[in-house]
């Protein structure tokens, strides 16, 4: 699919849940959100549909998002599903690592091709200050199995709040020392209860890192699907990356959208703009109605955000990321 601009639009993430077993400090408040109604949560044969159609347009890769993706019941047989769509070449998922002890084998079985597990840190007092849950310890057996197992290449995603001392990121860097496991490092995104923080830039955390673990020299030899660059680290089995779209700005490459867990497809992570296809889902839209609201959603497609400028804007994504999918 080609956007008003000219970008190949192959990727989609999809939330499949709002819902979330963690109240991270950057994502919802402690006494959680309002969850939706069930009824108003896509049904897996209507996420089928969208996929199957886009499939047909060319998106070849997906992510399963939440919330908690591992939350909602039957995930693996959805994930199974949406591999065998003809067209689709990747299905991958973002889990907190709270229940992947007890359905790795089920992610692994129903062909999952990666899992990425949140982990902004290690100490188990500074996760229960992030996460405000007592779960680390089940996080980390949780990732300890899925290493061992060594069935799904495995990816961390820490996103950086407190700092390279408080929250230890040397010591979720090494997990791609001895483990053929990549580490990235996300920069806090100005979305919702993320706005309240400051971002720690690429560039300052790389320096530190590299204090300690030497040069880190560019690589391209990871495959993904998004904006990440990694680079590679003597004596390091995995790579370490960076996402970080408020100090390097990635839009001129973006290939995403997103699709909510109520059906409302998002062409850009900042602005509240897109299409709502459960609508149209539920009132009887034929494929090709559905081909062409997502078409005309992608020719507006925004050339760029504007996070980290300072500037008031309309359309301004009001959703926290845990509605958005991430």
């Amino acid at each position: 699919m080609i956007d008003g601009v000219g970008r190949n639009i192959d990727y989609i993430r999809i939330s499949v849940t709002d819902r979330c077993n963690l109240r991270c400090v950057y994502c919802m408040p402690e006494e959680g959100i309002e969850s939706i109604p069930h009824e108003r949560i896509l049904r897996f044969q209507e996420i089928l549909r969208i996929c199957r159609i886009l499939a047909d347009n060319g998106i070849r890769k997906v992510k399963l998002t939440g919330g908690e993706p591992l939350v909602r019941r039957g995930i693996a047989d959805l994930a199974a599903q949406i591999k065998a769509i003809n067209g689709i070449d990747s299905v991958t998922i973002t889990t907190n690592g709270v229940l992947l002890e007890e359905m790795y084998d089920q992610l692994a079985d129903a062909g999952i091709d990666a899992i990425t597990v949140s982990l902004d840190t290690l100490d188990t007092e500074v996760f229960r200050t992030l996460t405000r849950r007592n779960e680390a310890e089940r996080v980390k057996r949780g990732l300890a199995m899925a290493i061992k197992k060594g069935r799904v290449p495995l990816k961390i995603n820490c996103v950086p709040v407190m700092g390279l001392e408080k929250q230890q990121l040397s010591d979720i860097a090494l997990l791609a020392k001895d483990n053929p496991v990549h580490v990235r490092f996300i920069e806090m995104m100005p979305i919702g209860m993320g706005s309240q923080f400051p971002f720690v830039r690429e560039d300052e955390l790389r320096a530190a890192l590299e204090k300690n673990f030497g040069l880190f020299t560019p690589c391209d030899d990871v495959a993904g699907n998004g904006p990440c660059h990694y680079f590679a680290v003597e004596g390091f089995k995995g790579r370490i990356g960076f996402i970080s779209a408020v100090s390097h700005k990635f839009c001129t490459e973006c290939n995403r959208v997103r699709l909510t867990a109520e059906g409302f497809l998002k062409t850009c992570l900042q602005y509240d703009c897109g299409v709502e296809l459960k609508p149209l889902l539920r009132s009887g839209a034929s494929d090709e109605e559905l081909e062409r609201a997502i078409s005309h959603a992608l020719q507006n497609k925004p050339l760029g955000h504007s996070f980290g400028g300072g500037e008031k804007f309309a359309g301004r994504e009001l959703r926290g990321m845990s509605q958005i999918g991430g």
